[in-house]
């Protein structure tokens, strides 16, 4: 009797890159939403010009490579790309800021390593970065939010204007909540709480909290769809909030209460879009764990006592440096053996 023998995987599963591609682009809607809401339709243009660069740069980079263009643009990760450059950026950046970014997400942090699966680091975090560093001042011009229908942010046609003339949002930008309290060396809580940006209410800065909310929403919903596991968000926000009860006084130097950075800046977008990485994160559930923990850990330092006054961007590239050596020190327990191996020793043969 003979035994038909098949190579794994032997499991299948019905989510294709396809599926979990445009379902991630999908989740990120609630808090594109309250974007839009509060910031205007800036980070609406944003994305769509991210988005179109960055499928521009990715059908370009492919036939420069004489890989089929179709097949690759089909699955839809220079999409989700573009969608989570945009949502980082500024509102009403100037156009070839975006431009710039998505040439250094997709071509230089992705098509160089060979495409997707081989990307050792987060394209929109390496696009991002690039031009943190690059054009620190543009980056930090961030339109302040307004009340739900106020109409002091630019109409459509006034942003575009905006965006293609290259001005950006220099007439009505303003400190975010981090950059409060990095700024506001001396002062109390209490005091910097009074400022209007922290309006009646607010704990972590007018608009901000629901933008963390809705990506916050966004992320169960992936949770709940099993994109991902829960081991490195969960990681990340325990980390920065178990950092932030310990060294919060009362006081700027501080950093802020727990709430704050859990409800300001990026950190709900970057615990469910961007540290669930699969390609640029750790592989096994302990991995994840640890990968997680130490990109919330560097979140808090960057922040409080960096030059910095939000740091996902950095701390998820650091972290993606690491992520090999995490696994490799990580080995999960293969199927008939009780414990797993050690890296240090040789396997069965």
């Amino acid at each position: 009797m003979s035994f038909i023998q098949h190579s794994s995987p032997h499991a299948h599963g019905s989510n294709s890159t396809q599926k979990v591609m445009l379902t991630v682009a999908l989740a990120t809607l609630p808090g594109l939403v309250a974007m839009v809401l509060f910031f205007g339709i800036g980070p609406l243009i944003n994305v769509m010009l991210c988005v179109g660069f960055c499928v521009g740069f990715e059908a370009l980079a492919l036939a420069l490579r004489k890989r089929p263009i179709g097949f690759y643009l089909r699955d839809y990760s220079a999409l989700v790309t573009g969608v989570l450059l945009g949502l980082a950026l500024p509102p009403y950046c100037p156009w070839w800021l975006l431009l710039v970014g998505a040439f250094f997400a997709i071509v230089v942090a992705k098509q160089l390593y060979g495409g997707l699966g081989f990307n050792p680091f987060n394209p929109a975090m390496v696009g991002y970065v690039v031009l943190l560093i690059s054009f620190p001042v543009a980056m930090t011009q961030w339109a302040a939010p307004t009340g739900v229908g106020d109409h002091s942010l630019p109409g459509l046609a006034a942003a575009l204007s905006q965006v293609f003339s290259g001005q950006g949002a220099d007439g009505y930008s303003g400190a975010t909540p981090l950059d409060a309290f990095k700024q506001a060396q001396g002062l109390t809580v209490d005091a910097i709480y009074e400022q209007p940006l922290f309006s009646a209410g607010h704990i972590a800065g007018a608009g901000w909290e629901w933008v963390n909310l809705g990506f916050l929403i966004g992320g169960l919903f992936l949770l709940w769809r099993g994109i991902f596991s829960w081991h490195a968000p969960a990681a990340m926000l325990l980390a920065i909030s178990l950092l932030a009860f310990i060294f919060f006084d009362g006081s700027s130097e501080s950093g802020g209460s727990p709430l704050l950075h859990l409800f300001s800046g990026a950190t709900m977008l970057g615990a469910f879009f961007i540290v669930t990485d699969p390609v640029s994160s750790a592989v096994s559930k302990k991995g994840r764990l640890i990968y997680g923990a130490g990109i919330g850990a560097l979140v808090y330092v960057i922040r409080t006592w960096g030059n910095y006054p939000d740091a996902v961007a950095f701390s998820v590239l650091l972290m993606n440096f690491a992520a090999p050596f995490i696994d490799y020190y990580t080995l999960p327990r293969t199927y008939g053996h009780t414990r797993p191996r050690r890296a240090t020793e040789k396997a069965d043969n």
